[in-house]
């Protein structure tokens, strides 16, 4: 069975089989998620932020997951290499923090500057 999987903040989308993991989806879609052990649940780099329409449609968390996780699991983050697709789902990859900062810093920026022309 094929399902749908939604990648934000892109909202790149792709069509893959049931069980597909999300990090293999978003490879296909060509949406990066960080990842440096090749989706072995080693470098804990590839979280998604899933919410509850979307935790039921993705594999439950499985122990060693749970483990690496600890309470962020609850709070509805998942490994992609870890998650498989169960249904048509839409995921959320975090903003990587330096580009947050970098990000953060342009927008000030920007607001001083159009306080200035005010």
């Amino acid at each position: 069975m094929k399902h749908e999987i939604t990648f934000n903040p892109s909202g790149k989308k792709v069509v893959v089989s049931r069980g597909t993991s999300v990090l293999a989806a978003a490879r296909r879609a060509g949406v990066h998620i960080p990842t440096r052990c090749g989706g072995k649940m080693g470098c804990l780099m590839c979280k998604i932020e899933v919410d509850q329409t979307a935790e039921k449609r993705l594999s439950p968390p499985e122990e060693p997951e749970q483990r690496k996780l600890g309470s962020l699991v609850r709070q509805g983050i998942r490994l992609a290499c870890q998650a498989k697709i169960e249904g048509t789902v839409t995921v959320s990859i975090p903003e990587d923090k330096l580009k947050a900062a970098i990000r953060k810093k342009l927008e000030a920026a920007r607001e001083g500057e159009s306080d200035e022309l005010w």
